[in-house]
């Protein structure tokens, strides 16, 4: 099995950022991913020049079990915060 890596940017609404981040860990969702077959790492940072700007990396044992964890219930809730919180999102996919 071949590893991946996520890098999502998230350009929040303005001023959101750490209310996102907050509503998500709030909703315990980082600690269901957590638990998820297949889990490696699930890590926000924030951008230290704009603060509308969040990096979720997150690596995953295959590309399947990513594909299932995107399938939660779970997700289907960070789904409606992101809504709320996000107004673009760009992912790169990294093979490992």
């Amino acid at each position: 099995m071949q590893h991946i890596l996520l890098l999502v940017t998230y350009q929040t609404k303005p001023n959101t950022r750490e209310a996102f981040v907050e509503e998500v860990t709030d909703l315990g969702i980082l600690q269901k991913i957590q638990k998820e077959d297949g889990f490696v790492a699930y890590q926000y940072y924030y951008d230290a020049t704009d603060a509308n700007t969040l990096l979720l990396v997150e690596e995953w044992e295959s590309e399947a079990k990513q594909q299932a964890h995107l399938q939660t219930a779970h997700m289907e809730e960070l789904q409606a915060v992101k809504e709320k919180y996000v107004s673009q999102t760009s992912v790169r996919k990294i093979s490992l």
